[in-house]
């Protein structure tokens, strides 16, 4: 048994938090091993609880993030601000990532807080560092000013050196990686999964009542579920491509999930393109009712450009539409097409093109037979990325590399 330490700068009701770490550190704890994760919340004070354990997983909130968080919206502290909440954090982090004396640490994001902590508490522990880069920071953050963007590239490209091991979740990012001189040797790739065990099928009774409050009896539901943050996901391409559609079929609602600092940019944007009365935000929800919405669509749907941004993302709403039986839509960008498998558990189309999409769309919700074939060809695929099978793989990473590291 290891005594394993999760770093993280966000919650775990943040995408990669929810939908990476929190159940990868539970399948640690079917492995007997001992998990604690230390973490950052973007409402840290107004915290009820800021300790607790969950599934065996160790959660200790300890410090604020570096963004706020209210209600369905996101926003960003000025420079000054700032600086002061990264020490603070910095410092927290780095004092639980010392006392705990963990066996592993796994540092989730190359981030100056979590990095300095990790390797602080190596130089004084000898713990085994493993860095999970689950996304390219430089690419697809949102930065106030240029030298917030120096300092998180630098930490991107200078960090991976300086580890056991190194986490990522697409090939992309691997050729990045390799690129900024990090030992091929050393990068182990760990795809996106789903927890199975958080997509139960929702109370049928519940399912027509939330159908019946947003008024989508009858219609035909193309969701995204997921950031609202437009360098990372342009959703702007479904409004514009439910705008084309909407003017063939009458029946079509949009139905947009999640919350961020975009939100008021795509309602405005709804409002100018006259798709606002067919558009519809419910902001943030629970984690655990996400199964509820995603068994209201008919399509889910990944909008990409061709660009950094896309191809360093693992798209985890994939995962989730499959497990959930609704057809996927996205584009060849990065691993998508890979992931998809053949035959293709989803539909491709051009990417940044609002035009193709709605054909996309379109093909899958006027064809019945193909609906259903997608439905069955994700529910087989997923089957491959639920993190019980993925944990069992890096477990056994975990055990080769920390023995290596110690014989060297």
């Amino acid at each position: 048994m290891a005594k394993i330490v999760f770093l993280l700068t966000q919650s775990l009701d943040s995408p990669s938090g929810l939908g990476r770490y929190f159940p990868l550190a539970k399948q640690l704890v079917k492995f007997d091993h001992d998990v604690t994760i230390y973490a950052l919340h973007p409402s840290y004070d107004e915290l009820a609880q800021k300790s607790l354990q969950v599934d065996g997983v160790y959660i200790n909130y300890v410090s604020a993030m570096h963004v706020k968080k209210s209600a369905d919206l996101k926003s960003y502290y000025s420079g000054p601000k700032l600086i002061q909440i990264t020490m603070r954090s910095t410092w927290e982090l780095t004092k639980s990532a010392i006392k705990h004396n963990a066996d592993i640490i796994i540092i989730g994001k190359p981030h100056p807080m979590n990095s300095v902590a990790g390797l602080i508490a190596r130089i004084i522990h000898g713990s085994d560092l493993f860095l999970d880069c689950d996304d390219y920071e430089a690419g697809s953050g949102r930065f106030n000013s240029r030298w917030q963007k120096s300092i998180i590239s630098s930490f991107e490209k200078w960090m991976p050196k300086r580890v056991n091991s190194v986490l990522t979740n697409t090939f992309f990012m691997r050729e990045k990686l390799i690129s900024w001189g990090v030992n091929p040797d050393k990068i182990i790739y760990l795809s996106n999964g789903v927890d199975s065990s958080r997509f139960r099928a929702p109370d049928r009774r519940e399912l027509i009542s939330l159908r019946q409050e947003l008024g989508l009896e009858g219609k035909k539901v193309i969701g995204y579920i997921g950031s609202l943050s437009l360098p990372s996901h342009p959703v702007n391409l479904l409004l514009e491509a439910i705008q084309q559609m909407h003017e063939h079929d009458a029946d079509i609602r949009l139905l947009l999930v999640g919350g961020g600092e975009d939100l008021p940019t795509l309602k405005k944007l709804a409002h100018q393109s006259g798709i606002s009365n067919i558009t519809l935000f419910s902001g943030r929800v629970p984690p655990e009712k996400i199964p509820l919405y995603y068994s209201l669509l008919d399509v889910s749907v990944d909008p990409v450009y061709d660009d950094e941004a896309a191809k360093g993302r693992s798209p985890l709403k994939l995962f989730e539409s499959w497990v959930c039986r609704v057809p996927f839509i996205t584009s060849d960008v990065g691993d998508r097409r890979t992931l998809l498998g053949q035959p293709e558990a989803g539909v491709l189309v051009p990417p940044g093109d609002p035009n193709s999409l709605a054909k996309g769309i379109r093909s899958i919700i006027m064809n019945p037979d193909l609906a259903n074939e997608l439905r069955m060809r994700g529910e087989e695929r997923v089957k491959s990325y639920t993190w019980d099978r993925l944990s069992m793989n890096v477990n056994r990473e975990f055990q080769i590399r920390t023995a290596q590291s110690r014989n060297e």
